[in-house]
């Protein structure tokens, strides 16, 4: 039951950022540049909850509760989910669907080849969410799904590229990023190895 409530909130934490977009719209408030809004707004939405993806491992080492891997699965998915809305506004509204130009923009902007190489990381982690393809690939699943970690260097580093004055906020989030990837190097198993020569000398 507690499971249930906690997804329940997750989804309308995570949809409530759409609604909000989709009503500014509507109502014609997203600035003087409407798509460069919407492209920023769905884009930082995919790496907030690409980072929050990540961060659930720690939470669960840290906290000792089961809930943040549960919910991992859920976050990830909404971060390909905003990632594609982010994509789509892009293809749409800067290419009118012309693949030709968007060939160009892949050859000759790199934020651009980074992003799309991003998207391109996550889609099959998306196909295969499943707990279906999760018993098809058995081990392979896990391997394949480290491919969030490139994914999301890549994410920060496009944000990186994109900005062209003030880079605070796109490097805070590659900054939180880096923070994540050593949380998960084995430190203990290192300083156990550094300490336990000197634990045997004595």
């Amino acid at each position: 039951m507690r499971l249930r409530w906690l997804k329940a909130l997750l989804w309308a934490l995570c949809l409530y950022p759409l609604a909000l977009l989709a009503w500014r719209t509507w109502h014609g408030q997203l600035g003087p540049n409407p798509v460069e809004t919407l492209e920023h707004a769905t884009g930082l939405r995919a790496l907030q909850l690409l980072l929050a993806t990540l961060a659930m491992t720690p939470l669960r080492s840290l906290s000792g509760r089961p809930e943040p891997l549960q919910l991992r699965r859920t976050l990830g998915l909404f971060a390909y989910f905003y990632m594609c809305l982010h994509f789509a506004a892009y293809l749409v509204f800067d290419l009118s669907l012309s693949l030709p130009k968007l060939g160009e923009d892949l050859v000759k902007r790199t934020y651009i080849t980074l992003g799309f190489g991003c998207w391109l990381f996550l889609l099959p982690l998306a196909v295969t969410s499943t707990d279906g393809w999760q018993r098809r690939l058995k081990r392979r699943w896990k391997t394949l799904h480290r491919l969030i970690y490139p994914a999301a260097l890549l994410a920060s580093l496009h944000f990186v590229w994109l900005v062209k004055k003030d880079e605070t906020e796109p490097l805070s989030y590659l900054a939180v990023l880096l923070a994540l990837l050593a949380l998960r190097l084995p430190w203990r198993r290192w300083l156990r190895g550094i300490l336990s020569p000197q634990t045997t000398q004595t």
